[in-house]
This record gives structure tokens, C-alpha cells and sequence, in this order.
């Protein structure tokens, strides 16, 4: 009789260890399958805080300019870049946010004026990145910008002035030799823009902060050297190639360098710690599910030591005698497999909620389980290893049986 009939009928006439068997594989299967799911879940969670957040690099030197900032911005790493330019211009026909003390003596009203901030990309901004600062009204500033007279302005100041996305403002250089009217394209909220109890300028009060394109700058006598520049990187890893094009560009000792990847690592951290726990549950459910159902196997052979017996007196190859073992464990793990992915593709979404930090974040989407075809691949690969582990162990005791000693045994 084939041996793969035979191991049909085995199957069928001995339910009990077949249901055994199919139990201890779904258990097996399914904490695979959600182990490699939460895997997989953690793995595009740290991609995404990757190519969301990655890691600020801030390089500040005298001779910095619009086009040493270009050109550090084409190394390889640098995903985006925010060259940056601050100064303090008037605003003539306007009103400020002003502290709630009075103004010391020998203060100059005179020079009053918003603090103007002149950048690339308004979006690269710490502030708006983390959440602490948002575009309530228009939009916000792009590199499609760069030269047009637009502003990104504050909501106080706003309010105060009577604007909204449209309308225009008109600053002036301190020295009123310069003139531009600009367009407020977007109005932004900021959560620590509070109106301060001391005395401070008003070009320091965070309410009357103003954005705009850099190039918009030159207009109004600002240009040419910049402040700063901001270069977001993929991984902390990749600042040391952008450390070496700094110092090449901007000489040994004449810039500083400053990373700042806490953004990355706070959001990173806790995803990697989630992502291994994840691999040691996998590694240890197929430890575990091996030796279970190695020692079921090992317990079905020796009930069965007659029936090997006879086959082996009967002629048949041991390695048939393996296979058939084989086959019946291998049916009872398909079905297994099966089910448990059925239950992943329907419980995946559900479960979803409870992930710890599963709710979308200002840095990142809300953490996301689905099941993936390499998921279900890897958990077919490592139950069927498993299977053929577990039964290959005792199979070695098959190969060193003696048909005569096993029918003559007593015992």
C-alpha cells in the first residue's frame, strides 16, 4: 500500500492525536503569523519615522551662503534642506503683540518690528514637524516659493491685524529704504505663542514671528550671507558623510555642526524595542512548538512499534516508513496554517487598536497590522521546517529498528 494512503487512513482512524496534532499546530501557526505580522508592522512604523522625521543636522559658519548650502544639500543622505536667514524688519502700517509689562526706559519704539524668518520650507521646521505649530488657515511655504513675496504669518498677529490667507502686508527695512508688500498665503498657530509677562521686543515675541521665502528677503535689505541651515538625513549614521562635505566646503574650523536626532530616537526606540520582542516571541514559539510536537511524534511511535514492525518485516523501505509520519504530520499542519490565516487576515485590522501608541501622532500614522503575503510565507516555511524537524528527531529512532527484535519484544 502507498505510504501516503496509509498515512490517510492513520489519520482518520486515530482522530485523537490528529485533533491533538491540528490543535498544537494552529496554536503554533497563528502566534507565528502575529509575531511576524507585529514584525512587519514595526519594521514599516521605524521606515516611516525614517523618511518622516529622520535627523535635523544644523550647519552654522560666517561664510555660509544660499549656494554652499546647495551644494552640501546635493550629498548623498540629505532628503531635504532649509537654508535659514533671520533679521527684524517694520511693519509701518501694522500692529504688534505686545508683552504685558511696560516698556523700560531707553527703549527705542522706534525700531519696533516683527521678527521675519526667511527660509526654504516652512514644513522642516522643528515646530511644525512635532506638531507644536500647524497651518490653520491657507497653506504653508514650499521650495515652489522660492522668490515670491509671500508670507506665512502668526495667528495673533493675524487676528490683531484684521488678516486672513489673501490679503496682503507691508514691511519695510529698519532704515525705511526698502519697501515690499507681500501676500499672506497661510496663517499658523502656535501653541507656545503666549503673551509674555516681562519685557521683550516685539521681534521676540513668538506671536509676531513671520515666514517667508528667503529670496523674498533681498528686497528688503537681508541677503546674501545665511544664518544657518537645516538638512534633514535619513538615519544619524549618514551625518558623518555630511560632517566631511562641511568640512571641506567651510574649512576645518570654521562652521559648527549640530545633530539633533532625538525626534528620530524617541519615535524610533520604542518601535525597535516592540519590533525584537516580536522576533524572540517567534524564535521562541518555534523552539517551543518543536519540541511539543517532536515528543508528540516520538509518543506515537512507540505506541506504534507493531505496526512499524510489521511493515519493516513486510519489506517496506524505512524511509517510506519516515514518510508516512511525515505526510501525517504535514496534513495536519496545512489545515492549521490555513485557519490561522484566515484568522489573521479578519483579526489584523481589529487588533490594530490594541498596539501600544496606536494612535496617529503629529510625526507618525497610526500603527498599522495587516497581513502580507511574505508573512504568510515566512509562517508556512517555518511551520512545514517545524514539522519536518520534529519529525525527522524521532525518525532516527525508526532507522535503528530491527523488524525481528520489535516483534519478538515482550514488553
Amino acid at each position: 500500500m502507498n505510504f501516503v494512503k496509509r498515512a490517510g487512513l492513520s489519520l482518520v482512524a486515530r482522530k485523537g492525536k490528529t485533533a491533538l496534532m491540528f490543535g498544537v499546530f494552529l496554536v503554533v501557526c497563528a502566534l507565528l503569523l502575529g509575531g511576524f505580522v507585529l514584525e512587519s508592522a514595526m519594521a514599516r512604523q521605524e521606515a516611516t519615522a525614517q523618511r518622516r522625521i529622520g535627523v535635523d543636522v544644523t550647519v552654522r559658519a560666517d561664510r555660509l551662503a544660499p549656494e554652499l548650502a546647495s551644494r552640501l544639500a546635493g550629498e548623498p543622505g540629505v532628503q531635504r534642506y532649509n537654508p535659514m536667514l533671520r533679521g527684524a524688519p517694520r511693519m509701518p502700517d501694522g500692529k504688534l503683540v505686545e508683552s504685558g509689562a511696560p516698556r523700560p526706559p531707553g527703549s527705542r519704539p522706534e525700531r519696533d518690528g516683527p521678527g521675519l524668518v526667511g527660509l526654504r520650507d516652512s514644513e522642516m521646521l522643528l515646530d511644525f514637524v512635532t506638531g507644536r505649530s500647524s497651518v490653520v488657515q491657507g497653506r504653508p511655504l514650499t521650495p515652489r516659493d522660492a522668490g515670491r513675496h509671500v508670507v506665512l504669518i502668526g495667528e495673533q498677529l493675524a487676528e490683531l491685524n484684521g488678516l486672513s490667507a489673501g490679503n496682503r502686508i507691508t514691511l519695510t527695512s529698519q532704515d525705511r529704504k526698502h519697501r515690499r508688500s507681500y501676500e499672506v498665503v497661510g496663517v499658523y498657530r502656535d501653541d507656545r505663542a503666549r503673551v509674555p509677562d516681562t519685557w521683550q521686543e516685539p521681534s521676540q515675541i513668538l506671536a509676531n514671528q513671520i515666514y517667508a521665502p528667503i529670496g523674498a528677503l533681498s528686497g528688503l535689505g537681508f541677503g546674501g550671507r545665511l544664518d544657518e541651515s537645516v538638512f534633514k538625513l535619513g538615519s544619524p549614521e549618514q551625518a558623518e558623510q555630511l560632517y566631511a562635505a562641511s568640512k571641506r566646503l567651510l574649512g576645518d574650523g570654521g562652521f559648527r555642526f549640530d545633530v539633533n536626532d532625538k525626534a528620530y530616537r524617541d519615535q524610533a526606540q520604542p518601535l525597535q524595542r516592540v519590533g525584537a520582542f516580536a522576533g524572540a516571541l517567534v524564535r521562541l514559539i518555534a523552539g517551543a512548538g518543536t519540541v511539543i510536537l517532536g515528543l508528540i511524534v516520538a509518543l506515537t511511535i512507540r505506541e506504534r512499534r507493531d505496526e512499524l514492525g510489521v511493515l519493516l518485516v513486510l519489506g517496506e523501505k524505512k524511509w517510506k516508513v519516515i514518510g508516512q509520519h511525515t505526510v501525517e504530520v504535514a496534513a495536519a499542519a496545512l489545515p492549521a496554517l490555513a485557519l490561522a490565516a484566515v484568522a489573521g487576515a479578519t483579526l489584523a485590522g481589529p487588533a490594530s487598536a490594541l498596539l501600544p501608541g496606536h494612535t496617529a501622532t503629529a510625526l507618525l500614522p497610526a500603527a498599522e497590522l495587516r497581513m502580507d503575503l511574505a508573512d504568510l510565507g515566512r509562517t508556512a516555511g517555518l511551520g512545514l521546517g517545524i514539522a519536518l524537524v520534529s519529525t525527522a528527531v524521532p525518525g532516527i529512532g525508526i532507522l535503528r529498528l530491527q523488524p525481528r527484535s520489535i516483534l519478538t519484544d515482550t514488553e
